[in-house]
């Protein structure tokens, strides 16, 4: 994957380019150290979307409340219908090891770049 080429393309899309950490999610990130959220990320992406069935599909990442669910939203890695739509990773599947590797890498790119 290529993650420059997707970040840019998501920042073309209206919906994916209005999100954003507030102080409360940068002073997270600067306080538990980007060791710490790469551990969360990975523990959300196997528990929430990496299953097949998924729990609640298109609902299963908030909003708010952590800097990896903004990340996820802003990324199109939120959903399984995000993954098909933006990364051509097909639903009904349970994702690899490697799958789950370069969405991880792609949240915490996206994080160190908006922290």
């Amino acid at each position: 994957m290529n993650f420059e080429t997707k970040l840019q393309a998501l920042q073309k899309s209206k919906f994916r380019s209005k999100f954003h950490l507030g102080e409360k999610e940068k002073e997270y990130v600067h306080e538990k150290g980007m060791n710490t959220i790469k551990k969360h990320a990975q523990d959300f992406i196997s528990q929430r979307l990496a299953p097949y069935p998924t729990a609640n599909d298109g609902k299963q990442t908030p909003f708010k409340g952590h800097p990896v669910f903004i990340a996820q939203h802003a990324t199109a890695t939120c959903c399984r219908s995000c993954l098909e739509k933006w990364y051509h990773i097909p639903k009904n599947k349970e994702l690899t090891k490697k799958e789950q590797d370069e969405i991880v890498q792609m949240i915490l790119l996206w994080i160190s770049r908006n922290s």
